[in-house]
């Protein structure tokens, strides 16, 4: 009998599991018991073809494997390398010696090669919390795997090597994570990789003037945008534009990314690393499960995608409306919790929303560039797409009209998008001594402390609330705009000037 270290992907999460292999005098059959899928009972297969690769003979008597905890169901391929060595150190042909403290990730190529798995950060992850010391993946996964800290990690590119390494006949070096990944006394050493000095400039769209601001606070304070404008008029160019505003990933929000984008297989080998905010555009066609995630085994949408970045939703009022309205819970709680009947998943989404649309079916409501062909019916019927909740939760709503010649033929002036982040940064900073990330998050309970709003300013606000109709939520979203706009500015308390620029903001789709 042997006992194997190893870990099951669980969403975005590892779980340890010990992998139990025991071989008996019976009939010669390989039987894996503990909740396995289709992928992991089909490894059976994968490792007596592997063992007999490297010239080792796979046992004719009873195999039984056993994957404990024995309730958590395991998916995935990443278990075919500890049970092909826990079925060879039970029945001898690798000493149990060194085994005891190593943990195995990996799947098995037919021809005993090693591939890579999903989710290998997380993985590594489990088995250091679980009290192992040492690690060996695919050759593929090394690099992410080693930015796991407190454990050693050593890549494999076959099963060969990992027979040599236990044997102790030629030992597997230690992976070290890249060096711009190192942490430093601000944070990692990779912070100014957070944004691309070569993306797209805010100083290059003409016009619209009042949407670079809109960005600018949405940025400073973590607010939502709403764009609404004709065809055209550079929703989608000022949507690009943010994430290049926003302040650098933190070493942990990278390795929170990095984690969600390896769970999903997308992260590119040559650079095993979330350097940049994310930025998803999911089409308007997207389902509910591909916005938020789902399917079997689970796997991050692309709200979790976004996670620490932007999501940008183009099109707003084309989505399905199951997947709008599931947005609404996300947008006050950045976690997804999907409940199965096999599975229980909790994905991250910590996101900032900006959202474009168009102001009727053809586009040209309200606009002085071409007359409006749709009928007041068919307008309101569009509007009604996007529900009334769900627009509540978005901070800023921006017109974007469509822009006149003579301002698109100007040269490019206005601030550029380093100018602004400075800003941004700077308005962050202020925030982060406050305790929070970004006046977005700040909870109700002390809202009103943190603002610091004048009377004048609290009175202007009650009045606004009493004319327009705003309901308690909108009015607290208001308060959170005017305290970024006073950070901005670099006031301590929120004047009347901050609140009726947010109020302008509010209401000026």
């Amino acid at each position: 009998m042997s006992r194997i270290t190893s870990a099951a992907l669980t969403g975005v999460d590892g779980a340890p599991v010990e992998i139990e292999v025991r071989i008996s005098s019976l009939l010669p059959r390989v039987d894996i018991v503990g909740l396995p899928e289709a992928a992991v009972r089909e490894s059976a297969a994968r490792v007596r073809a592997a063992v007999g690769a490297v010239g080792l003979r796979f046992p004719d008597r009873r195999v039984t494997v056993n994957l404990a905890p024995a309730e958590l169901r395991k998916s995935g391929a990443a278990l075919d390398l500890p049970i092909a060595i826990g079925i060879l150190a039970a029945c001898a042909e690798v000493p149990n010696e060194g085994l005891p403290g190593l943990a195995l990730i990996g799947e098995l190529a037919l021809d005993g090669r090693l591939r890579g798995v999903r989710g290998a950060l997380s993985l590594v992850l489990a088995c250091r919390d679980a009290g192992c010391r040492r690690v060996v993946v695919p050759l593929a996964n090394a690099r992410e795997a080693a930015l796991a800290p407190g454990i050693e990690v050593c890549g494999a590119s076959s099963l060969r090597d990992v027979l040599g390494d236990i044997t102790g006949t030629q030992k597997l070096a230690a992976t070290e994570a890249p060096r711009i990944f190192d942490r430093d006394a601000d944070g990692w050493n990779g912070a100014d990789e957070g944004n691309d000095p070569d993306g797209p400039c805010l100083r290059e769209i003409r016009g619209q003037e009042s949407g670079k601001r809109a960005l600018e606070i949405a940025a400073a304070g973590g607010h939502g945008v709403l764009l609404s404008g004709p065809p055209g008029s550079g929703k989608t160019m000022l949507a690009r534009r943010l994430p290049g505003l926003l302040p650098p990933l933190a070493f942990e929000e990278a390795l929170e990314a990095t984690r969600i984008h390896s769970a999903a297989g997308l992260l590119d080998q040559r650079r095993p690393f979330v350097r940049r905010r994310p930025f998803r555009a999911p089409h308007h066609t997207a389902s509910p499960a591909g916005l938020m995630g789902g399917g079997n085994p689970p796997r991050p949408g692309e709200v979790s995608l976004a996670h620490r970045g932007v999501l940008f939703l183009d099109e707003l009022p084309e989505f399905d409306r199951r997947a709008l309205e599931s947005l609404r819970q996300v947008l006050e709680d950045p976690v997804v919790r999907i409940a199965r009947a096999r599975h229980n998943c909790v994905f991250p989404a910590h996101f900032m929303l900006i959202a474009a649309c168009n102001p009727c079916p053809c586009g040209w409501y309200r606009s002085h560039k071409r007359d409006c062909r749709c009928d007041e019916t068919t307008i309101a019927k569009y509007q009604r797409r996007v529900s009334g909740p769900l627009l509540d939760r978005i901070d800023l709503h921006v017109g974007v009209p469509a822009v006149e010649w003579k301002d698109l033929d100007r040269p490019a002036e206005g601030p550029d998008s380093r100018s602004v982040r400075a800003r941004v940064v700077a308005a962050r900073a202020v925030q982060h001594r406050r305790g929070v990330t970004a006046n977005a998050e700040l909870p109700d309970r002390s809202l009103d402390a943190v603002a610091g709003a004048t009377t004048q300013a609290r009175s202007l606000l009650g009045r606004a609330v009493d004319s327009l109709h705003l309901s308690a939520r909108a009015a607290r979203r208001v308060l959170r705009v005017s305290r970024t706009l006073a950070d901005l500015a670099g006031e301590p308390h929120v004047l009347p000037v901050h609140v009726a620029e947010a109020l302008g903001f509010r209401h000026e789709s």
